[in-house]
């Protein structure tokens, strides 16, 4: 046969009851506190001093605390392009990455790589003022990448020596 509970766990059985009451009741006080808290949050539910903070702001908490802003900032560049370049450049270009205080535009064709190069000096003095903490060093801008049109592996077409031989 089992010995009792109480003697299992070591508890003092002249003790018990008290510490159960104890603890009952120390659970029924904090149930109390717990309704007439509930109750007055909702009898000051719309009052002044009494509506939550908007989630924009709290977003904003957020991403400063966890360095967030340079992506938010980048963004926001890619959503307003044509706010910054205009419509017509916007159309043709677009913001492909931001590394290292490096931003790179990337155009549809090398007239409008050359179109935006010279509008370097602007873009950036534009993008410190309207994206404050877009901490930009250099800007690229990239035409099309050419492609290569050889068929075959990694050697194809490179064949060494002196060209074939005919006998």
């Amino acid at each position: 046969m089992k010995p009792p509970i109480a003697e299992q766990l070591h508890l003092d059985q002249r003790k018990l009851p008290a510490e159960v009451f104890n603890r009952l009741s120390s659970r029924a006080g904090a149930r109390k506190e717990w309704k007439a808290r509930e109750e007055s949050a909702w009898n000051n539910f719309g009052k002044p001093g009494r509506d939550p903070g908007k989630l924009g702001g709290v977003m904003s908490v957020i991403a400063a605390d966890g360095d967030w802003t340079p992506h938010l900032k980048l963004a926001q560049l890619r959503n307003h392009w044509d706010q910054v370049v205009g419509p017509a450049i916007a159309s043709h270009s677009v913001v492909t990455d931001f590394r290292d205080g490096v931003l790179t535009i990337n155009t549809e064709s090398n007239t409008w790589a050359t179109q935006l190069t010279y509008l370097i000096p602007q873009l950036t003095a534009t993008i410190r003022q309207r994206l404050n903490g877009l901490e930009i060093r250099e800007i690229r801008v990239t035409g099309p990448q050419s492609h290569n049109f050889r068929r075959g592996g990694r050697f194809a077409g490179r064949v060494g020596g002196a060209g074939r031989r005919y006998s």
